[in-house]
């Protein structure tokens, strides 16, 4: 998808954010810098001018089939919400699940992983179990037709579908990640993509893998990381 880069509406939310994360990281540490984050990021997208074009609802799931990467900061954000908000019997339920997906998609490359459609754990009965705390990635997936997610869904090896996105909508969840993701930098912790399942199965088998990543070390042993250019900062 090629879009017209609004560049007055990417500054402008990358330097507010790069300030914001930075004051709430230095007081608060990463993850409940992120935490926070998280609602400045829903609030930037409903605010963006092209938000009403968006055909995304309650019961319309195609993209939870899809492969998400995530940063350890919003794995212990995750766990820590499963924590939380779920009950025993849901919490089991999503271990199951997580489990056997990290079987599943350990040994796929980026390339396999996408042309394989997975369940997200946490979906159930047609909605997200941890909206409040869905990743970084699904947050940003914003469709204005959701039959091009669909037909995604119907052939995942057919990497040529392309759904259209809002313009504006993409650019400000890109431009807020890209500034959150710089400042974990700056800082020094773990800002590499893993894949969802094996991120968290690696955090539930490795309890020792949140000290780590808030020492600024690599946080899970022999699961590696993919680096991601940021996209809208200069």
């Amino acid at each position: 998808m090629e879009i017209i880069v609004d560049e007055s509406l990417v500054r402008r939310i990358v330097a507010e954010e790069i300030a914001q994360a930075g004051t709430d990281i230095d007081r608060l540490g990463p993850i409940a810098a992120y935490e926070i984050s998280r609602r400045r990021h829903d609030a930037r997208l409903s605010a963006a001018p092209d938000a009403h074009t968006l055909a995304c609802k309650n019961g319309c799931y195609w993209c939870c089939y899809f492969t998400v990467d995530v940063r350890a900061v919003e794995v212990f954000g995750i766990l820590d919400f499963m924590q939380r908000e779920l009950n025993a019997d849901e919490q089991s339920r999503v271990l199951r699940e997580i489990a056997a997906n990290s079987a599943l998609l350990r040994g796929l490359d980026d390339l396999e992983r996408i042309r394989h459609n997975v369940k997200c754990p946490f979906l159930a009965a047609g909605r997200c179990t941890i909206y409040e705390a869905r990743p970084q990635t699904c947050r940003n997936y914003h469709a204005t037709d959701a039959s091009g997610c669909r037909a995604s869904y119907e052939h995942p090896e057919n990497l040529e579908i392309d759904p259209e996105f809002a313009p504006l909508v993409y650019q400000t969840g890109g431009a807020h990640v890209d500034a959150f993701c710089s400042v974990l930098q700056e800082r020094g912790y773990d800002v590499r993509a893993y894949e969802l399942s094996t991120a968290l199965a690696a955090a539930l088998a490795q309890p020792e893998s949140r000290a780590r990543f808030e020492a600024k070390q690599p946080p899970f042993a022999e699961l590696p990381g993919s680096e991601v250019p940021p996209e809208f900062l200069d």
